[in-house]
């Protein structure tokens, strides 16, 4: 009897461990030991713009956070694209930053008048072109992109072309291809911008509310202007082979292009890619 009973109570016993580990969520497939695969093949790409200064003693970690973003994003299926835009008025208060630039300054000013502000400030930060917040706040930033991956967007292709001549070295031919762009805003255009970024660099700052830092950047805005319109009223794709002119002092191995379409009005951002500009 006591034999009976003890088979029976390990018959039980092996269908509820069968029955438990039939339930369980099987271990994640990876790549290499440790490695999870990502959760998608193709991340959705995010413009991430920063608008700040060296002369802002409150941007350096603002700085951090891009460069985090950028290099581990904080939702999976997304492809950070940062854009760090260096305004020039603080150069007035102390220090002249290097990367700076009116054009930035002037850039961010449009952005108030689309958000309804009053003024800027830095650092500041804007996802997809509809979202800004103070750029030191990750949380902020986390949810702005979270948000973004929701909303469709144009397939951008990027490419560089082989340069077959020795003489244009401080150049880099690039092709674009724009198409299935989303429906745009009511009575809204858009245009396509070209920026190229330069990353790793460095500056010992010698005055001004930073005075004695040495600061690090990524994704510096080197160059940034419109290469065309975009009109799919027709079902046409958008084509462009813009010619970025790479100037003494930039390091071609750190530089990357950056394309992307922007509705004029609203500011969103509808699409975009990025691309390398060295040969390896």
């Amino acid at each position: 009897m006591k034999l009976v009973v003890a088979l029976t109570l390990l018959i039980v016993g092996a269908f509820v461990f069968a029955l438990v580990n039939d339930n369980r969520e099987p271990a994640p497939t990876t790549a290499a030991e440790g490695t999870p695969l990502p959760a998608s093949a193709e991340a959705k790409p995010i413009i991430v713009e920063l608008f700040t200064s060296e002369g802002c003693s409150s941007c350096p970690p603002a700085d951090e956070v891009l460069a985090r973003l950028e290099q581990s994003p904080p939702v999976p299926g997304v492809e950070v694209i940062a854009l760090s835009q260096h305004v020039d008025y603080w150069n007035r208060l102390g220090w002249t930053d290097p990367f700076s630039s009116t054009q930035f300054s002037v850039r961010q000013s449009e952005y108030a008048r689309a958000f309804g502000k009053d003024g800027v400030y830095t650092p500041q930060m804007i996802v997809d072109g509809q979202t800004e917040f103070v750029g030191s706040n990750m949380g902020r930033a986390r949810d702005a992109i979270a948000q973004a991956l929701k909303s469709p967007k144009a397939t951008v292709r990027l490419e560089r072309k082989s340069n077959q001549d020795a003489a244009a070295a401080d150049t880099a031919q690039l092709s674009v291809h724009i198409e299935n762009l989303p429906a745009m805003s009511a009575g809204d255009t858009a245009e396509v911008l070209l920026a190229v970024t330069e990353t790793d660099l460095q500056t010992n700052v010698s005055r001004g509310e930073n005075s004695g830092r040495r600061l690090r950047h990524i994704a510096v805005v080197r160059q940034f202007n419109v290469i065309g319109n975009v009109n799919m009223s027709e079902g046409k794709a958008f084509t462009a082979a813009p010619v970025v002119a790479i100037s003494d002092g930039w390091k071609r191995e750190n530089l990357r292009a950056v394309v992307f379409v922007q509705e004029r009005a609203s500011r969103q951002i509808l699409g975009a890619a990025t691309i390398r500009l060295a040969s390896k």
